[in-house]
């Protein structure tokens, strides 16, 4: 099992350790988190719901900032720096004990996760060559999901004991496992810090980069299907089907399984912007086909016939969402200039902080009160985006430099189409 979570000693290794480290404490946090802060704090769904949202609002435009920090300062040092921030804001919810600083603290949490995300993801891109980067990223993320699997135990251990000093030791184990992160990421080779923009260009180039602006949207409305097992399933499942409740729970192992098992032998098949397009495209139409099935077991009466259709749904989905991350990844690495990856994945991995911060109010008005035409409308938008990556990247392709796809060597300009993507 480890062999196929874990890639090749050095580097990638190394980040592996560290992705492993701090999510085993964010199982812990996910399960935990929301009966801690309503039944142990004193808060009430709606404000959790309202601090989590504007958080992750603060979160998307502190992206950017913080990863141009990574490119300027060394991803390295800005990684670890982060990782221990984000440990200290969840430290800092232990201590909640009123609205104001859980709105405070959960605006620091999620600027520092966007933060820590850019700086990661050019920490990897300083460090694995082009051709590499999106096996290396497919190997941390059936790591950090098969760390997700053990916090998730430990946290429902707090769950059962459901007591305050369970949900603090839970909170405690997460805080504690950022620390950690950031100990193994002082192991890897420290990254040259980015020269400075030139006289008369803009700092944050991302911002003016059209293409990669609609490429990011466009991952963006992919991610989507981030809170669909998380909240959106779940809550379908008990108000507009038959099956049993523990489905639930069995989605939830379908998807994590499979994602530790499958996920690298998903990105092998992607090697360059053609075979990244044409996988972000293919799960659309994957995801398409899950929302269908999805909305069909609401149909009929047998707990047995809506646990199955249930089942399959989440097969087709899962695979759609390892074959939209493998995509996804190859596409923002190799848009993005070698010398402002930070910046750039701060950008893109913006989608993620805008997933769950407009995700769960939208998909569950469009899905739990609207029922069946909401998944057919989910799917169509999932195909729609899968669909318009390939025009995009090719947008964007014409924009940029020609470089070689296994090294990151500066290459020259080519200058009748450098500005061509940009706002004057």
């Amino acid at each position: 099992m480890f062999k196929r979570i874990l890639p090749s000693s050095g580097p990638p290794r190394v980040l592996a350790l560290a992705q492993l480290a701090n999510s085993v404490g964010d199982g812990a946090y996910y399960v935990c988190s929301a009966l801690y802060f309503t039944r142990i704090v004193g808060l009430s769904p709606t404000q959790v719901g309202f601090g989590l949202t504007l958080g992750w609002g603060v979160g998307f435009l502190a992206g950017v900032p913080l990863g141009h920090l990574a490119d300027r300062r060394g991803p390295r040092g800005t990684a670890v720096l982060l990782a221990v921030a984000t440990g200290a804001a969840v430290g800092s919810f232990m201590f909640v004990r009123s609205f104001a600083l859980f709105v405070v603290a959960a605006c620091v949490y999620a600027c520092c996760q966007c933060g820590l995300g850019a700086a990661r993801q050019a920490l990897l891109a300083g460090l694995v060559d082009r051709a590499k980067r999106t096996e290396v990223r497919a190997y941390l993320q059936a790591t950090v999901n098969a760390g997700l699997a053990v916090g998730a135990a430990v946290g429902g251990l707090a769950l059962h004991v459901d007591t305050r000093q369970a949900y603090l030791a839970a909170l405690a184990t997460d805080a504690l496992s950022f620390l950690a992160s950031a100990l193994v990421l002082l192991r890897v080779p420290a990254v040259p810090p980015s020269p400075p923009a030139p006289a008369g260009e803009p700092a944050f180039a991302v911002l003016r980069d059209r293409p990669y602006a609609l490429v990011s949207f466009l991952n963006m409305i992919t991610l989507l299907n981030m809170p669909l097992l998380s909240l959106v399933i779940p809550l379908w499942i008990v108000q507009r089907t038959q099956a049993p409740g523990w489905t639930v729970s069995t989605l939830l192992v379908i998807n994590t399984l499979s994602v530790v098992v499958f996920q690298v032998r998903v990105a092998r098949r992607v090697t360059d912007l053609a075979t990244a397009s044409r996988a972000v495209r293919r799960a659309g139409a994957l995801m398409l086909v899950s929302c269908a099935v999805f909305a069909l077991s609401a149909a009929g009466s047998s707990a047995w016939v809506a646990a199955a259709v249930l089942l399959v749904a989440a097969g087709i989905q899962v695979a759609g969402e390892m074959t939209q991350a493998s995509g996804s990844w190859q596409i923002g690495f190799d848009l993005a200039p070698p010398d402002r990856q930070g910046q750039y994945q701060g950008f893109f991995g913006a989608g993620t902080a805008v997933a769950r911060m407009l995700g769960p109010l939208l998909l569950t008005a469009m899905i739990v009160e609207w029922g069946p035409p909401g998944w057919f409308l989910l799917g169509g938008l999932f195909l729609l985006a899968g669909s318009a990556m390939g025009p995009a990247v090719r947008w964007a392709e014409r924009t940029r430099v020609t470089a070689s796809p296994a090294s990151d060597v500066p290459p020259v300009p080519d200058p009748g189409v450098r500005d061509a993507g940009r706002v004057p």
